[in-house]
């Protein structure tokens, strides 16, 4: 029998561990920018999932107050049409740039790709520019790449569940290395040993034959630190699967400063049962957010190169339901419009749009952040409205 407390052979570390983490091996390319002078680099997207309405967020500032500077800081769309109610293909809908039709229990792929493929494959993103961060469960991980027969796997987002790199066979790895603290000699020994576990060698055959090198190890290395002392595998209370899923996000952004990064919410959806869970769940939300804007503005890099964009895949009945909740079809405006908050260095500072735009349009501004290419697979436009 072995011992839990033991050393970890290279082998044994990648055989338990390295599916929950696949690197992508080499640093994006320089893209040609479609505007003179643009600044944005990098890009969040955060569907503000589960069912938001507008009417508890822009309607009640106090309930959002960071999503609110993140507004004064740049644009803000109150009017944002959706067309679909199914949580999975309305938030999919967002990473398309297409009406996607999947309803709340689909769970297969969709067939329009993804700007995760879309950046890999047209502009030449590498795997370890584009992740995913969800707390949206096994269909959260399906919004990584299409089906498309012309993209898909080969070209997908790298993922990290709501847990980070915690699914239960890491978290048995990482308990028998220890928990380490920042900056004790402890804390160097466990990196140490994480860096003897990690082969580059094996580690590239987990990754399909890419190079990974020293730098990149230790990068690997410092995002599990990071995710050891921010606790956020033991985050709980109302909300906690999207608090998770933001935090492992911000700590991918600080330590892999990706081009693109999605993150994907859901816990909004309790408001079936009960209203006062659901606002609370926004405002937990609305914390995190603040958290993930704080990281960006105090890194002199991110801050000149990072736009951010947020929104829900839709939004909730007019009317509370017997549980004193909020249902999700009757088709009111409260149902059908939602908004977005984007700020980033080249978007307009403290404005406001009032005029339609929808959920769909998302997918092209964000591309259109890196190629002058319009995408065939979307007949939604890119929001000129955002820029400066």
């Amino acid at each position: 029998m072995t011992d839990p407390a033991a050393p970890l052979s290279r082998r044994e570390f990648l055989h338990r561990g390295a599916g929950a983490l696949a690197l992508g091996g080499l640093p994006g390319l320089a893209l040609p920018l479609p505007r003179l002078g643009q600044r944005t680099r990098r890009v969040i997207v955060v569907a503000f999932a589960g069912g938001v309405r507008t009417k508890e967020v822009l309607g009640t500032p106090s309930n959002v107050p960071n999503l609110m500077r993140i507004a004064k800081a740049g644009v803000t769309f109150p009017n944002v049409r959706c067309a679909n109610v199914g949580h999975y293909g309305a938030a999919l809908s967002i990473f398309t740039g297409n009406v996607e039709a999947m309803g709340i229990r689909d769970n297969e792929r969709g067939v329009s790709p993804t700007l995760f493929e879309v950046l890999r494959k047209e502009v030449g993103l590498f795997a370890n520019d584009v992740w995913l961060s969800t707390a949206s469960g096994a269909q959260g991980r399906l919004f990584a790449h299409s089906d498309h027969r012309d993209y898909g796997a080969a070209y997908a987002a790298q993922v990290l569940d709501g847990d980070g790199i915690f699914n239960v066979e890491f978290q048995k790895v990482l308990d028998s290395l220890g928990r380490p603290r920042r900056d004790s000699d402890q804390d160097r020994a466990i990196l140490d040993r994480l860096g003897a576990a990690l082969d580059p060698r094996q580690l590239g055959a987990v990754t399909g034959g890419k190079p990974v090198d020293a730098a990149e190890l230790r990068a690997v290395e410092t995002f599990i630190l990071d995710e050891l002392t921010g606790n956020s595998s033991r985050l709980s209370g109302p909300g906690a699967p999207d608090a998770k899923a933001i935090r492992v996000a911000a700590n991918v952004l600080r330590v892999f400063k990706p081009r693109v990064l999605g993150i994907t919410l859901q816990s909004a959806d309790v408001a079936h049962g009960s209203y006062n869970a659901y606002v609370e769940v926004i405002r937990r939300n609305d914390e995190e957010l603040g958290r993930l804007w704080d990281l960006v503005q105090a890194d002199p890099e991110l801050r000149a190169t990072t736009a951010i964009l947020v929104l829900p895949e839709f939004g909730r009945d007019a009317d509370l339901n017997q549980r004193n909740g909020l249902d999700h079809g009757d088709g009111s405006a409260q149902m059908l419009q939602v908004f977005l908050v984007a700020a980033g260095p080249d978007f307009a500072r403290d404005r406001v749009v009032g005029k339609e735009v929808r959920t769909i349009d998302v997918c092209p501004t964000v591309l259109s952040l890196f190629t002058r290419t319009k995408p065939a697979h979307t007949k939604a436009r890119v929001l000129q409205e955002l820029f400066a």
